[in-house]
């Protein structure tokens, strides 16, 4: 029931249509769930929000999205992926459209709660799209898959000059069409997944709920789920806060803030597929190392604050300045969010090596998580700037975090090496180096 490499290039057999229409429709679906990065700005002005609020709506959505993500993956596994994946955007497109109708503050935030189940779709897609595919290239396809984050800079390109020209009214009409168009393109297009053709002809009843959510009692599945917090959850935080950080520390428009913001965006989009692909060459483990390791000099250096420094040499006081320029502040961010990107993928290939038979509860599981960083991180991203008066203060916070896990993760690892080689000292030793070097994912 596995496909060839071949026909995942290809849109002529069915396991390809699978990969590419899903990957266009998880791209639809992350231009909706980002639509307050730029909406929510004017939003913002409109109401008269003060920065925590505006952290509350902007990452509303992601709330919504974060929660659905574990019962829509076990959805998915039941009822099939193409069934759930056209409903779901289906009802985020009714709900996005329904924003022009909120008019206060507590209106919005409930018509944010139905957007966000645009974010609920990478769950569904993910449990999908892997039926497909043997396991030696569900990192590459799933990388591929994941690349759909590119719609947050869609969003971030194209709504500002939507909003310049006709309001944030035809932005929120124009992205519900949009969805709900490719709703019905997927819907025409696509075929149930294998597992669940096969599940019919033999009249197989579906896994029993305790049974798809067993693994989730292992710690494991707890550990990949905060390396997602990060990889993922402070992507979709950045890609929310950053428009609001360029005009409030650059003075940029509107305009060139969502352009300057994408530049973020892109690579931590794109080059998902290609951390996918390194995932199934040198193994997750050290696509990982590589993603923490830079990620924390990358926050390191982003967390830097402008500051005048004043020296008392042997002539009198030395006075020097320290600002980071625009253009170094956005090429250090393309590297943070290239490095967060392949290790989105890095993630969900540990996902379907350890758990090739909870894709859908473990996936939406660490789906959940790593979303709800994105909810939660713009929250404190405004307490913090409140608190500190220091706009650099959420990089502050995602430098301890990193670090944190990197940590964690390199504890982890050594103790289960530790753990192997007393179980089995001669094929510990044998595998040694491979381990070291990340090969095994």
């Amino acid at each position: 029931m596995r496909t060839q490499e071949s026909s995942v290039l290809t849109l002529s057999t069915p396991e390809g249509r699978a990969l590419w229409i899903s990957t266009i429709a998880f791209t639809a679906c992350f231009a909706v769930w980002t639509i307050f990065a730029i909406i929510g700005i004017r939003i913002k002005e409109q109401l008269g929000l003060n920065e925590a609020e505006f952290g509350l709506l902007a990452g509303t959505p992601i709330l919504t999205g974060s929660l659905a993500r574990i019962f829509l993956g076990v959805w998915t596994d039941r009822f099939g992926g193409r069934l759930v994946f056209t409903l779901n955007m289906l009802a985020a497109a009714i709900a996005t459209a329904l924003l022009v109708f909120a008019h206060t503050y507590p209106q919005m935030l409930i018509a944010a709660l139905g957007v966000g189940l645009a974010g609920g779709s990478f769950a569904v897609g993910i449990a999908y799209v892997s039926r497909f595919f043997q396991s030696g290239q569900q990192g590459t396809v799933l990388g591929i898959f994941g690349a759909g984050n590119v719609g947050a800079a869609v969003t971030k390109f194209v709504a500002p000059f939507v909003l310049v020209a006709w309001g944030w009214h035809a932005v929120a009409l124009i992205w519900a069409a949009v969805l709900a168009v490719m709703a019905v393109v997927f819907w025409f297009t696509t075929t149930d997944d294998p597992a669940l053709i096969e599940r019919r002809r033999t009249g197989a009843a579906p896994k029993a709920y305790e049974m798809e959510f067993a693994p989730l009692k292992d710690i494991r599945v707890w550990r990949f789920a905060l390396y997602y917090f990060f990889t993922f959850g402070a992507f979709v935080a950045l890609a929310l806060w950053l428009p609001r950080y360029l005009i409030g520390v650059y003075g940029f428009d509107i305009e060139t803030a969502g352009m300057v913001a994408a530049a973020y965006s892109i690579p931590a989009s794109i080059f998902r597929a290609y951390g996918g692909v390194l995932s199934d060459r040198i193994g997750a483990r050290a696509v990982m190392y590589w993603c923490f390791g830079v990620s924390a000099i990358a926050t390191l250096a982003l967390s830097l604050p402008t500051a005048d420094y004043v020296v008392h040499g042997t002539h009198g006081p030395i006075t020097a300045h320290f600002e980071t320029s625009p253009v170094v502040f956005v090429g250090i961010a393309f590297v943070l969010g290239f490095f967060m990107s392949i290790g989105k993928a890095a993630v969900y290939k540990h996902v379907a090596s350890y758990y090739p038979d909870n894709v859908g509860s473990v996936g939406g599981l660490v789906g959940m998580i790593g979303g709800l960083g994105g909810f939660i991180l713009p929250i404190v991203f405004g307490i913090l700037n409140q608190a500190t008066g220091l706009w650099t203060s959420c990089f502050m916070l995602l430098f301890v975090i990193v670090v944190a896990l990197l940590v964690w993760m390199h504890l982890s690892i050594r103790s289960t090496e530790k753990r192997e080689a007393n179980e089995n000292p001669r094929s510990a030793e044998s595998n040694a180096p491979i381990t070291q070097m990340g090969i095994r994912a």
